[in-house]
């Protein structure tokens, strides 16, 4: 499991992320996600086969297609089509694997860690961002308390 330190890590020396299953939809938590993290400075690498562009960005098949580099592969797919992407992201270079929230799949993990990735499954990479750095508005509210019980 990922800690706060390693979280924060990962996003403060990242700029690049690879979306797999980007959908060009609004209403999708892809969309939503990605259009986030792009309005707060990341650079936003659409991986669809279906698109020719999402959010103003070239949108490519896979991930070998892409010609720049790689940092965070986040990954929007069903569970069990994650093997594969851990593989294509240790071919790339990547930093780190990201399994989004409800995505888990252990061989991934393995895979990935074994060629020195980070890994981190089943959370989302807005909402952490917007927990650890503060990130306001879209529907989120940094308090900077992580606990389920209220204030006294």
């Amino acid at each position: 499991m990922s800690t706060i330190a390693q979280l924060r890590h990962i996003l403060k020396e990242s700029r690049n992320i690879a979306v797999v299953g980007l959908s060009a939809d609004w209403f999708r938590p892809s969309y939503f996600a990605a259009k986030y993290m792009q309005e707060h400075g990341y650079r936003i690498i659409p991986i669809n086969p279906k698109y020719s562009e999402i959010l103003g960005e070239r949108c490519y098949p896979d991930l070998a297609s892409v010609p720049d580099k790689i940092d965070i592969v986040d990954v929007f797919r069903k569970s069990a089509d994650c093997a594969p992407i851990a593989q294509q992201a240790v071919a790339i270079g990547a930093k780190t694997l990201w399994l989004q929230i409800g995505v888990v799949n252990e061989e991934a993990r393995h895979i990935a860690e074994a060629a020195g990735l980070s890994v981190v499954m089943d959370r989302c990479v807005k909402i952490e961002y917007a927990r650890l750095f503060g990130g306001l508005g879209w529907f989120g509210v940094n308090t900077r308390v992580i606990s389920s019980r209220r204030p006294v």
